[in-house]
């Protein structure tokens, strides 16, 4: 059937029927004329509307330009159909130092042909300024803070806002160094979203979380990103002392990477789970764009079927 004969009423059955594949607003807005760019919701007004329906957000992450910037649009918009509530979008950076060996792996292989390629901080906010109005979820831009710095502060976070985006974080950045970032963050209406880790001190963890803007990421154990064979049981302890100050959503990542790791963190009552090296496993093994869309739809529909 093609999408220009769907109804509202087909809408509401496949939400019923299938919710982690529910036709997003984007669909919608294809078959009833609405423009989808002035439906979708925030990052706060994403988690507060989870909230109020007892659900915890599926925040995948991808990195920018794998295996090239076709196909990131495609995977973007395929994520956002699978039922993604966030999407963490990576920009490649060759010396990344919180990314763990399966991300750099696959980001070094492609870096310097993504180079080559034109594959730069401008050219991936080009492929989003067309891609976002037909998504339906917010974009947090993973970014080190080199590609931003030499862009210019200004300059990146004005041409995020046209690109659509609705955060950023940079995670190399040190909480006291960002007050320049903040303020033009704040000035462009892009939410400034903040790491904290177990081995935060309290006094400036408990800055962090007032401080982050959209959610609070939580890292789940000290070191890199990667997949891990278990859920560090201290992120329980910590989303509970979190929560306890700050009213603001906490989201967890690293080495979360199966739907028994998001179906866990979930019951412990973290407001958003994050996936990424298992993904970008998949995109960065996959021998075609059509067998790369298969794998990460099959395994992310997984994990949106996990959460409550």
């Amino acid at each position: 059937m093609a999408l220009s004969s769907f109804s509202l009423s087909h809408a509401k059955y496949y939400t019923k029927s299938l919710p982690h594949l529910a036709l997003k607003p984007t669909i919608l807005a294809q078959s009833t004329g609405f423009d989808s760019k002035f439906h979708s919701r925030g990052i706060s007004e994403t988690f507060s509307e989870l909230k109020k329906q007892g659900k915890a957000a599926l925040i995948p992450y991808v990195t920018a330009g794998d295996p090239d910037l076709a196909t990131t649009s495609k995977i973007l918009q395929l994520l956002d159909r699978c039922g993604a509530d966030v999407i963490e979008l990576g920009v490649p950076f060759f010396d990344a130092p919180l990314d763990g060996p399966v991300i750099k792996y696959f980001s070094c292989n492609f870096y310097n042909k993504a180079l080559s390629n034109g594959i730069t901080l401008d050219a991936i906010l080009s492929m989003l300024k067309e891609v976002v109005p037909h998504l339906s979820c917010p974009i947090v831009l993973f970014s080190y803070h080199t590609p931003v710095f030499e862009y210019g502060i200004e300059s990146s976070l004005s041409a995020i806002k046209d690109a659509g985006i609705h955060g950023l974080l940079v995670p190399d950045l040190s909480f006291d160094d960002n007050a320049r970032l903040k303020q033009a963050a704040a000035e462009n209406e892009v939410q400034l979203v903040l790491l904290t880790t177990p081995v935060t001190p309290r006094r400036q963890m408990e800055a962090i979380v007032d401080a982050s803007q959209g959610f609070v990421y939580l890292v789940s154990s000290v070191g890199v990103t990667g997949d891990r064979a278990t859920v560090n049981p201290q992120v329980e302890l910590l989303l509970k002392e979190i929560k306890g100050i700050t009213a603001n959503p906490v989201a967890v990542g690293f080495g979360i990477s199966n739907p028994e790791h998001v179906k866990k963190v979930a019951s412990w009552g973290a407001d958003g789970v994050i996936v990424g090296s298992a993904i970008v496993r998949l995109i960065g093994e996959g021998k075609s764009s059509n067998e790369i869309l298969k794998n990460v739809e099959t395994f992310v529909s997984s994990l949106k079927a996990a959460l409550p």
